[in-house]
């Protein structure tokens, strides 16, 4: 982002050019830390500041980018470059770790997670993760999980507006609950979206339509990354019912697992989902492998791009399904 050039570029080659070639031929690290290991990492607080550190840093990228993008020297592409890459760090950074610390129940983790979220427009991911994807994964009552069959494309389309619904539907609910209006500022949605107005308007006045147009590309970019993990996830993986209105609990095998080592590093464990949806509240470093879990067929990085070709992604997602025993839905 501070570079001219080519160099510009030198993330998104590494995210997905470098990286996904690498762990084609790396195999997958399946070990789990033993007790001993996971109480110390658990007591390693090093795991807490690095999440701590990404705000400040993060914050510090947009602002720089704020900046530098529309420099009056700069080329169309060395623009789009700073787009891409902003847009790359708002995907990882933005929302990956706000979503870590979003699940930890300190207050003050809570509202650096927000923070996060802030410079990715999407804080109501905070609502409509915690209280509805965790509740409602892999059924047919979470826009987040991918239905068998289902292009990255459409689900696009169908995350983005579902969870954007479904985190109004939250509040209100739990606005009710509070015996205050719908509209009242107990309302934490309402909240979240006056802040990013706020936020919004800010950039505007500080640097004008134009920044502040080449921002909201970066933002979406950002959000689109989300939705494409969301969708390699839990693509046509389904629990089922237990009652007529009730779902078998989320297990490991209604998640795509990935244990491969690089993704891993650079996305802080988000591809041991499996363990994660298992059980949310589990810290980041020492999320577990499980042997039943099915298994995307590469990394995070690898599986996206693959996703972005729907007749590919869906022959090699029907070997894995047949793989792993998994019913194809009628």
């Amino acid at each position: 982002m501070f570079n001219n050039g080519w160099v510009i570029f030198l993330p998104m080659i590494i995210a997905f050019g470098i990286l996904p070639l690498v762990e084609w031929f790396i195999h997958p690290n399946e070990k789990n830390l033993n007790e001993a290991e996971e109480a110390m990492a658990l007591h390693d607080h090093t795991y807490d500041v690095l999440l701590y550190a990404v705000v400040p840093l993060q914050y510090g990228a947009l602002i720089a980018f704020l900046f530098q993008v529309n420099e009056a020297n700069a080329e169309w592409w060395e623009r789009a470059g700073r787009i891409m890459v902003m847009g790359l760090s708002c995907g990882i950074f933005g929302i990956n770790v706000g979503h870590e610390l979003g699940h930890r129940q300190n207050r003050w983790e809570q509202y650096l997670a927000k923070a996060l979220l802030l410079t990715s427009l999407y804080t109501h991911f905070f609502i409509e993760h915690n209280r509805g994807h965790h509740k409602h994964v892999s059924t047919p009552g979470d826009p987040s999980s991918a239905p068998y069959r289902m292009s990255l494309y459409r689900f696009w389309w169908r995350s983005v507006r579902g969870v954007y619904k479904e985190a109004w539907q939250i509040s209100f609910a739990e606005t009710k609950k509070k015996g205050r209006k719908p509209w009242s500022w107990q309302n934490e949605m309402l909240q979240l979206q006056v802040f990013t107005a706020i936020f919004l308007a800010t950039i505007l006045v500080a640097f004008g339509w134009q920044v502040l147009g080449y921002y909201l590309l970066a933002a979406c970019m950002g959000i689109l990354l989300l939705e494409t993990v969301n969708y390699i996830e839990h693509y046509g993986l389904a629990r089922k019912k237990t009652t007529q209105e009730k779902y078998e609990r989320a297990m490991p095998w209604h998640s795509w697992n990935s244990n491969h080592m690089l993704g891993r590093m650079f996305l802080f464990e988000l591809s041991r989902h499996s363990d994660h949806h298992y059980l949310a509240s589990r810290k980041y470093q020492v999320l577990r492998h499980h042997a039943n879990a099915p298994q995307l067929p590469t990394g995070y990085p690898g599986s996206m791009l693959l996703a972005t070709l729907p007749p590919l992604w869906f022959a090699v997602m029907d070997r894995q399904m047949k793989k792993y025993k998994i019913d194809f839905p009628p």
